[in-house]
């Protein structure tokens, strides 16, 4: 049995040095101007790798990249006026340390093989992509991104703090972080596919950080694209995907059960505003192009930051709310809170409901108040921010996607 594992362990070695091999052979070129490595040597030094450690060990291993290594240097500087580029001499000392990976770790050290296969063939599309299509602002934005994520994030403590202990830190944090990568995400897809289906992922994407403030933007943008008036209509209307869609990744990952009392609103608004954003996307114009991507940071650092404050006060508000008046006091909180936006608010909801201070059954009437107040402030937002051609292709769509919701109460509980 270790034999066969042996076998297999050695295979996935020659596999991967063949694999990197094969793309650098490509890439090799031919008489004095080509590269010192290729085929061959990528197999044979992803197999030595897994060799030397099974024969001797990490310190045998050591040695034998020591001797790679000065190999290495001197065909670098042999061929140092031809290429000055050392991605090869890299590649190849990562084949021998993949080789060793194999001894112990072989599925771990395939994956790695081929995503490194990926990027040296990908080297002029990424080197386009860096030099040609990432903006300045963009980079910048990636780098916040990174920092917040990997930095700052885990440093932030994970405890409930302030009156009523509303408030969690390391949820606040989280949430901004999230909002900043659905914003990136949303940037990315209209770069990616244009104004006509770009701008309608972007504000589903959007969305999951604020339906209202996606609302203003694409009405701003109307006032700005006047041609592209009915894509950043439906797009609008489409950011209301990612407002129900969080409702029932709220509802489910707070408590499943409450997803019983709420499945059927939750349908009606998605096929309602899937019909009704469909019907002004489609059909798509054929004599017109799509206007050009104004190109601009990743996301909105300010933004993320005001939905995140405004979640942490309607939560702290809904729990002085609940405390002071029970449940008629988070209601109310609910549909104030919606103007604003729906996601704190049903959150809340959500949460007191799971503590059993709210019946499971009795959860529907809140949600689509703070819903409905939420629909209100996207047609007043529209209106102000688009004009009246743009208000006049949103708020019919707003209004189906409430009405469908509240008509979803009706449906049978399963």
């Amino acid at each position: 049995m270790s034999e066969t594992l042996g076998f297999a362990n050695a295979a996935a070695a020659l596999g991967i040095g063949l694999l990197i091999g094969l793309e650098r052979e490509r890439r090799k070129g031919e008489g004095a101007r080509r590269d010192f490595a290729g085929l061959r040597t990528f197999a044979i030094t992803s197999l030595l790798g897994y060799v030397t450690v099974q024969a001797g060990g990490v310190l045998l291993l050591g040695f034998v990249a020591l001797a790679l290594g000065a190999l290495v240097t001197a065909a670098y500087w042999r061929n140092l006026d031809q290429d000055p580029g050392i991605t090869s001499e890299v590649a190849l000392f990562a084949a021998l340390a993949l080789g060793a990976l194999c001894m112990t770790a072989p599925a771990l050290a395939i994956a790695i093989g081929v995503v490194m296969a990926g990027l040296l063939a990908s080297r002029q599309a990424l080197h386009h992509f860096a030099r040609n299509q990432l903006t300045a602002a963009e980079m910048r934005d990636g780098l916040v991104l990174l920092i917040a994520a990997l930095v700052v994030l885990p440093l932030v403590p994970d405890r409930f703090l302030g009156p009523y202990d509303a408030i969690n830190l390391r949820t606040i944090c989280m949430l901004t972080v999230m909002l900043m990568a659905v914003g990136a995400l949303g940037h990315v897809a209209v770069r990616t596919l244009g104004t006509h289906y770009g701008y309608a992922l972007s504000a589903v994407a959007s969305g999951f950080a604020s339906a209202t403030l996606t609302v203003a933007t694409m009405g701003n943008i109307a006032a700005k694209e006047p041609a592209n008036l009915k894509v950043l209509s439906a797009a609008a209307v489409l950011s209301n995907l990612a407002t129900v869609a969080q409702i029932g990744l709220i509802l489910g990952a707070v408590e499943p059960a409450l997803l019983l009392w709420m499945w059927g609103p939750l349908l009606c608004g998605l096929l309602t505003t899937l019909i009704y954003a469909g019907m002004l996307m489609f059909p798509r114009p054929r004599a017109r192009a799509d206007e050009p991507i104004k190109r601009g940071g990743a996301f909105n650092l300010k933004l993320a930051l005001t939905v995140v404050l405004a979640m942490a006060g309607i939560t702290l508000l809904s729990s002085a709310m609940l405390a002071e008046f029970g449940q008629t006091g988070v209601t109310v909180t609910a549909v104030f809170s919606g103007l604003v936006d729906a996601h704190a608010s049903i959150a809340s909801v959500a949460s007191l409901a799971k503590a059993g201070l709210l019946p499971l059954d009795g959860i529907a009437i809140p949600v689509l108040m703070a819903m409905s107040s939420n629909s209100l402030s996207k047609c007043v937002v529209a209106w102000l921010s688009g004009g009246r051609r743009f208000a006049g292709y949103f708020i019919p769509g707003q209004v189906v996607v409430t009405l469908g919701m509240w008509a979803g109460v009706l449906l049978p509980n399963l």
